[in-house]
């Protein structure tokens, strides 16, 4: 997989993403492409078999080749190749992202708001990091070190800005999923308009508390911040139920003009 095929792949599968990678910086390019084609294949290792350890061997698979990277080797991979050639060893730090999906594995659902709030705080605000890093040219805390940590951020409260505006996209975009993912027994026990009610009220928390920040994060990494189009209409409708997240998908339209506001202004916080 060339850097075209990784572009391509995000263009179908992850469009947001996609349009990151097209607004920051082109010496990035290289790294974001293949970071996100990375989180993607980890995202639907999980989901590729409904036996847990069917689904937990592709998804170590995935974690022996990185580390396999880390070591110096270089596999023959449509992926994995780029992937080591952007990246190099520092590629073998990636295997952090898989650990939050090992749950996936096993086709639970999740226990409330909180568990919840976990599992987005444990998927997104490392891929964030290493994205920020990807732009930034600094070595950063990765998957594997609490966002606090020092390195691709001039002061340490900016990375808690950084957090708290992905966790709360994340809740978002978890929630406009939740439709697809209830079905798959990964959703929530209880999928009750309450329940629901909730997840967004800490999502809204969140995203206030980046608002807050907004002048501590350096302007070059506005686009691992995009908040994207659907989080308003998804918030929203989440008190509604299920059904009312199932149309409150934004238009083609509205997600082109989000990307383009954003690299006109460069504002990111919602």
């Amino acid at each position: 997989m060339k850097l075209d095929a990784c572009g391509a792949l995000l263009r179908e599968h992850d469009p947001e993403r996609f349009g990151i990678c097209l607004l920051a910086d082109p010496a990035a390019r290289p790294k974001l492409l293949t970071l996100y084609a990375l989180n993607l294949e980890l995202a639907r290792a999980p989901l590729a078999s409904a036996e847990p350890l069917i689904a937990e061997m592709r998804l170590q698979w995935w974690v022996e080749r990185l580390q396999a990277i880390g070591a110096g080797q270089v596999p023959s991979h449509e992926l994995l190749t780029p992937l080591a050639e952007a990246w190099g060893a520092r590629a073998a730090a990636f295997a952090a992202l898989a650990e939050p999906r090992r749950r996936d594995c096993l086709r639970e659902p999740h226990d409330g708001p909180e568990a919840v709030a976990e599992y987005v705080r444990g998927t997104a605000v490392p891929l964030a990091l290493f994205a920020a890093e990807a732009i930034s040219g600094e070595v950063g805390g990765g998957g594997f070190t609490p966002p606090h940590s020092r390195g691709i951020f001039d002061h340490e409260r900016s990375a808690d800005v950084i957090a708290a505006q992905v966790e709360g996209v994340g809740l978002a975009q978890w929630l406009a999923a939740l439709p697809a993912l209830q079905g798959m027994d990964l959703g929530l026990w209880d999928a009750s308009p309450e329940v629901l009610g909730q997840i967004a009220t800490l999502a809204r928390e969140r995203l206030a508390v980046a608002r807050a920040g907004r002048r501590l994060v350096p302007r070059r990494l506005a686009p691992v911040l995009f908040a994207g189009a659907g989080v308003q209409p998804t918030l929203a409708a989440a008190p509604q139920g299920i059904e009312a997240l199932a149309e409150a998908r934004p238009s083609e339209f509205r997600r082109r003009w989000a990307l383009m506001r954003l690299g006109l202004t460069h504002r990111w916080w919602i």
